[in-house]
């Protein structure tokens, strides 16, 4: 009898701490990869859309969205992480280490660091540091995530539960200034707000006012896009109440409406931390608001750093993150906590 060719994916119990998985299928990003990415979202953030914008701030040409690489990375993952996923649940540790340019070949590896059977015995949390490479086997970028995995073996035991110590935030001395950088003569009318550093306090909060409803077709062109193989997303009979929107599409909608308010937050160079809150499905609406959570100066020329919080909802008044129970209100979707590069 032949040997089956097919793969069904990890399960929990396949797991090991110390496990190192290389990814297949390396990807090699174009400018096709930029012109799909502003498809489906309103993405104008000005140094991804303009080489000659991009020059002005110190690099050689305007780099392929931090999300869109993002989203390169985490998708070959999926085939070896979380195929089998009941959800994404979080992030940390997420820095972007090098700008990805139309040409670049990313690929991905992942050490598993953490494993939690949890208390229903049919479920269990896998956490994986990823880091994703290019065609020099530089490192683009890194960040931790954890997803809860279906057990295919119902009485296979339970591992010893390792659960990582991971920094609740990034600081400002662990972020990447992509080399050359250099706000010093940013034109803040091609960027299209006058908003600079300075002008945002700790604190402050942002309505971004636009919302854009998610249909399925998109949400499913974007998922194959990034290669995520994820049953969740595609087959209906994983999640019967809907195919759950990949929870990457859920943070890019989000990114691309908060342009309105932070036009000029141009560069993503850390994730604290995330959390998807609750399943998004097609014909939700989504909309974002913001927080200022922190400032920091860097060393290069005309550029602050700026730590914000990100929400996105399907409803429900701007603000509004949990309730008195401590819990995410139903109406929250993502909450996201990011640094980003703004002009001083």
């Amino acid at each position: 009898m032949m040997a089956a060719k097919t793969n069904p994916g990890r399960f929990f119990e396949d797991y090991a701490v110390g496990d190192v998985l290389k990814h297949a299928v390396p990807r090699t990003v174009s400018g096709g990869e930029r012109a799909l990415y502003h498809a489906l979202y309103p993405a104008r953030h000005a140094l991804y859309s303009s080489d000659a914008f991009a020059q002005d701030c110190g690099l050689p040409k305007s780099p392929i969205d931090d999300l869109a690489a993002f989203h390169v990375i985490f998708g070959k993952t999926v085939p070896d992480v979380s195929l089998n996923a009941v959800a994404n649940l979080g992030y940390a540790e997420g820095r972007w280490l090098l700008p990805v340019y139309e040409g670049d070949t990313l690929r991905s590896e992942s050490e598993v660091i953490g494993l939690k059977q949890n208390s229903n015995g049919k479920t269990g949390v896998v956490y994986v540091r990823t880091r994703g490479l290019n065609q020099r086997d530089e490192v683009v970028m890194d960040y931790v995530r954890w997803v809860m995995v279906r057990k295919s073996n119902l009485d296979a035991p339970a591992p010893e539960t390792v659960v990582p110590e991971l920094k609740k935030a990034l600081t400002p001395a662990d972020l990447v200034i992509p080399e050359g950088l250099d706000f010093s003569n940013y034109d803040f009318t091609l960027a299209g707000e006058p908003h600079r550093w300075g002008d945002y306090a700790v604190g402050e909060t942002i309505d971004h006012v636009d919302g854009v409803t998610i249909e399925e077709a998109e949400h499913m062109l974007a998922t194959r896009l990034w290669q995520n193989t994820a049953k969740v997303h595609f087959d209906l009979t994983f999640r019967p109440e809907g195919r759950l929107i990949y929870g990457g599409h859920v943070i890019s909608m989000a990114r691309a409406l908060s342009f309105n308010g932070l036009a000029n937050a141009q560069m993503i160079v850390g994730l604290n931390g995330g959390a998807h809150a609750n399943p998004c499905f097609a014909g939700q609406t989504v909309k974002a608001w913001s927080e200022v959570l922190d400032k920091a100066e860097t060393a290069a020329p005309g550029v602050g750093a700026i730590r914000l919080r990100l929400v996105a909802t399907k409803g429900g008044a701007p603000f509004e993150l949990k309730g008195e129970d401590g819990k995410y209100k139903p109406e929250v979707l993502l909450d996201l906590d990011y640094w980003a590069l703004m002009p001083m």
